[in-house]
């Protein structure tokens, strides 16, 4: 069911926060979908999503605005109905976008997790690998 994952960040400038955590920081910027996503690797185990700053999510620096991802290795839509069949609060239906399929989901605490289904046909990684990559 959950086959990896990822902590988002959302930041308020991609440019900027890619510059920390690839030169700074020294992490490797693995995917770059202009300034919609941006993947960074901190060595094996460890991925985090820049996303950028969003009404729809909480503010950059401000409660909640870290969120941990869970890519999954199956239809989405068969891991939120058993999600929901367990008890667990799905915040909104499956959503697309051109990096895949996402459902949003919260812990007992109301901690807000998110499950991504990737569109692998529109991940051409090659093309996004710097970051200086248009859209």
């Amino acid at each position: 069911m959950i086959s990896g994952g990822n902590a988002t960040i959302f930041v308020s400038d991609m440019d900027a926060a890619v510059r920390f955590y690839t030169d700074v920081l020294r992490m490797t910027l693995t995917n770059r979908f202009g300034n919609h996503w941006a993947t960074v690797t901190a060595g094996e185990g460890l991925v985090i999503g820049l996303h950028p700053a969003s009404p729809k999510y909480p503010a950059p620096g401000t409660k909640g605005g870290i969120m941990l991802g869970l890519e999954v290795d199956e239809p989405i839509e068969r891991v939120v109905n058993r999600l929901s069949e367990k008890g667990v609060k799905i915040v909104e239906a499956v959503q697309s976008d051109q990096a895949g399929r996402f459902a949003h989901f919260e812990d007992p605490d109301g901690n807000v997790f998110y499950l991504w289904e990737k569109e692998k046909a529109n991940l051409p990684e090659t093309q996004w690998q710097h970051a200086g990559a248009a859209e």
